[in-house]
C-alpha cells in the first residue's frame, strides 16, 4: 500500500490535484482554506476582501504580538462590509468548490482550525470521506482521525465574528481523543504536546499541541502519528516509544505529500 498524506493546503488546489498521483489513497489533515496568506498578502480570503495593504498590516501586527491593535484592525475591516458573514461564506465556498473538486477517490479528510466543517456536507462526492472522529480501515491498517485545534485555556470563543475557526475546548478535544482506540495510525491536525513538535522556528513561538494525543500515543502505541499545523517545526519527526510522530509538512508551500508505505 502507498498512501499520500497532506496538511495545511491553504488554497493550493493546483498542487492538491496532483497530491494523490501514484497513491492508493489520499489523506488530508486539514487547513484547506487560505484565510490569511502571510506570504502573498493579496491572496487568501482576507486579501480578496480587504486588499494586500491591509493584510500586510495585519500580518505585521500578528508577527509583533500587538494583539489589541490587530483586533481593532480586524473589527474595522469587517465592520466596513455590508454583510460580513455573507461575504465570508461566499469566499469560503468558492475556495472549497475548487479544493474538493481537486481531490481524487478515495480521499479521507478532516478539518483543521482554518476550516469551516459545517459547510463540508455541501461538497460530498463519491470516494470523498469526511472522517473526523472515526476509525477507518485503509489497506488493512486502522486509521484514527481527529480534526480541529484546541482552544487556548481561558479563551471564550466569540460568536459575533464572521469567521469562526474550528477550535474545540480542551475538554471537548480530550473527549474526542479518548473515544479513539484500536488503531495503527493516528491522524490529527495538531501535533501531540511535545515541544520539539509544537515550536515554530520562524514564528519563534510554540503552537498549541494536545497532551491527550500524547497520552493516546503512549497508550495505543500506533505505528505512526501524523499531523501538520506547525508550518516550520523544530523537528519534523520524533519517536515516542514505537511510534514515529511525523509532521507531514506545509503543503501550500512544499506541494509535496508525505508518502506512507506498508
Amino acid at each position: 500500500m502507498r498512501v499520500h498524506v497532506v496538511s495545511d493546503v491553504h488554497g493550493n488546489a493546483e498542487a492538491l490535484a496532483r497530491a494523490g498521483d501514484g497513491a492508493d489513497a489520499l489523506v488530508v489533515l486539514g487547513d484547506l482554506i487560505d484565510f490569511v496568506d502571510y506570504h502573498e498578502h493579496g491572496g487568501g480570503i482576507l486579501g480578496a476582501l480587504f486588499g494586500a495593504d491591509n493584510v500586510a498590516t495585519f500580518a505585521t501586527l500578528r508577527r509583533e504580538g500587538r494583539r489589541q491593535e490587530m483586533v481593532e484592525l480586524s473589527k474595522r475591516l469587517w465592520g466596513g462590509l455590508d454583510d460580513p458573514r455573507g461575504a465570508l461564506d461566499e469566499a469560503v465556498r468558492e475556495q472549497y468548490a475548487r479544493l474538493f473538486a481537486a481531490l481524487p477517490a478515495p480521499t479521507y479528510a478532516i478539518p483543521g482550525n482554518v476550516d469551516a466543517p459545517a459547510l463540508w456536507p455541501e461538497f460530498e462526492a463519491p470516494g470523498l470521506h469526511f472522517v473526523d472522529g472515526q476509525v477507518c480501515d485503509i489497506g488493512g491498517l486502522r486509521f484514527a482521525f481527529i480534526g480541529g485545534a484546541v482552544l487556548p485555556d481561558g479563551v471564550t470563543p466569540r460568536t459575533d465574528q464572521a469567521w469562526r475557526p474550528y477550535l474545540r475546548t480542551r475538554e471537548e478535544y480530550d473527549k474526542a481523543a479518548a473515544a479513539l482506540s484500536g488503531f495503527d495510525v493516528l491522524c490529527s491536525h495538531i501535533p501531540p504536546a511535545l515541544p520539539e513538535l509544537t515550536y515554530d522556528v520562524v514564528a519563534r513561538r510554540g503552537e498549541l499541541g494536545s497532551s491527550a494525543l500524547t497520552e493516546l500515543i503512549v497508550g495505543e502505541q500506533p505505528r505512526w502519528s501524523l499531523f501538520g499545523h506547525v508550518h516550520q517545526p523544530l523537528t519534523h519527526a520524533l519517536r515516542v516509544g514505537v511510534t514515529e510522530c511525523r509532521n507531514v509538512g506545509h503543503f501550500q508551500k512544499t506541494a509535496r505529500p508525505y508518502v506512507l508505505r506498508w
